[in-house]
C-alpha cells in the first residue's frame, strides 16, 4: 500500500476565466479531498475580476499560471505541460469535487491492478440551484466506450482521473476548438483504450450563470462534426470504428442542413452539402473496401 501511494502523486488542473465567485468553491473542495492531491495549478486565463489577487490572498500554497485569454484547451494544456506528477485530474473552476472522488478513483485504480489509464465518473447536475436529472443520452459507461461516445460527449473533464503519459500518446486538447475540445480529445483516446468508470455521482457541475461555453456558440454539433472528420482523417480507426463514426458524422451534417433550411442560411447550406457528398462516398468506399 505505501509503494502504491508513493507511485499514485495527483496534480490537478483549473483553468479559469473571470469565475472568482465559484473559484473558491472549486479549490476547497479540492483541499478537502479525504485522498490529498499533491499540487493544484490554476491557469488564469486572462481574468480581469482579480481572481490572482483573490487566491494569493485565500490560497497562498496554489501555484497560479498567467496566460493571455486564448481558451481553456491551451489553459489546459498548460496545465499538463507544467504538472509535476503522473496522474492528472482536471477540475473547472464553476465545478465542486464530492470529498472522497480521488480516494475512489485510487480505489477502483487498485481494484484494476493499475491497467487503467482513465477514470471518469458520474455527476451531479445543479443549475440556477435546482437539481436536475440527466437524460438518457447523457448515461455514462465504462469499458470499450468510444462508440457510445460518439453522438455526445459522455465524460465531464472535471470527473477525469488520467495518467499523463496519454498526452504523449494521442495528444493533447486541440486549441482550435473553441467547444467541444474535450468530445474530440476523449475521442481520440477512447478509440483506442479501455476506461474506467465509476457509476457514483463524485463532482457537481453548476449551470445557469454568465460564461459558460456551450451558451456562447450556436450549433455545437458544427465542433462535433469538425471532430468526427479529424478523427476519420488523422487516427488508424478500425473498419467498424470508421462506419459508425461515419453514421454520427452523416446524421449531424443532416441536421446542420436541416436548420440552414430553416434559416435559408444558403451559405451553410452549400457548405455542408458538400460536406454530406464527399462523406457518402468516403462511407460507400469503405464499406466495400476488401469485400
Amino acid at each position: 500500500m505505501i509503494k502504491e501511494k508513493k507511485e499514485f502523486k495527483v496534480s490537478v488542473v483549473i483553468p479559469t476565466y473571470n469565475r472568482v465567485a465559484y473559484l473558491g468553491r472549486a479549490i476547497n473542495s479540492v483541499l478537502k479531498q479525504s485522498y490529498p492531491v499533491n499540487e493544484i495549478i490554476v491557469i488564469d486565463n486572462g481574468s480581469t475580476d482579480q481572481t490572482l489577487s483573490f487566491i494569493k490572498k485565500k490560497f497562498t500554497s496554489i501555484r497560479v499560471i498567467i496566460e493571455k485569454k486564448r481558451g481553456v484547451s491551451f489553459a489546459r494544456n498548460l496545465g499538463i505541460k507544467n504538472c509535476k506528477y503522473n496522474w492528472i485530474a482536471f477540475l473547472d473552476s464553476d465545478d465542486e469535487w464530492i470529498t472522497d472522488k480521488i480516494e475512489k478513483q485510487f480505489v477502483l485504480l487498485k481494484k484494476s491492478n493499475f491497467k487503467y489509464q482513465f477514470i471518469h465518473t458520474n455527476e451531479i447536475w445543479i443549475k440556477n440551484g435546482i437539481l436536475k436529472n440527466q437524460k438518457k443520452k447523457h448515461l455514462k459507461k465504462g469499458g470499450y466506450i468510444f462508440e457510445d461516445c460518439l453522438d455526445i460527449c459522455k465524460i465531464s473533464p472535471s470527473s477525469v482521473l488520467i495518467k499523463k503519459e496519454l498526452f504523449d500518446r494521442y495528444g493533447l486538447f486541440d486549441n482550435k476548438f473553441k467547444v467541444c475540445e474535450d468530445y474530440e480529445l476523449w475521442l481520440r483516446i477512447t478509440s483506442k483504450i479501455k476506461i474506467g468508470y465509476l457509476d457514483k455521482p463524485l463532482i457537481k457541475k453548476y449551470g445557469g450563470h454568465k460564461g459558460q461555453l456551450s451558451d456562447k456558440y450556436w450549433g455545437i454539433d458544427r465542433y462535433r462534426i469538425k471532430a468526427l472528420e479529424k478523427i476519420l482523417i488523422n487516427d488508424n480507426l478500425k473498419k467498424k470504428q470508421k462506419l459508425k463514426v461515419l453514421e454520427y458524422l452523416l446524421k449531424k451534417i443532416n441536421i446542420i442542413l436541416l436548420g440552414a433550411i430553416n434559416r435559408n442560411n444558403k451559405r451553410i447550406f452549400n457548405m455542408y452539402i458538400k460536406k454530406k457528398f464527399l462523406w457518402l462516398n468516403y462511407n460507400y468506399y469503405v464499406k466495400n473496401k476488401n469485400n
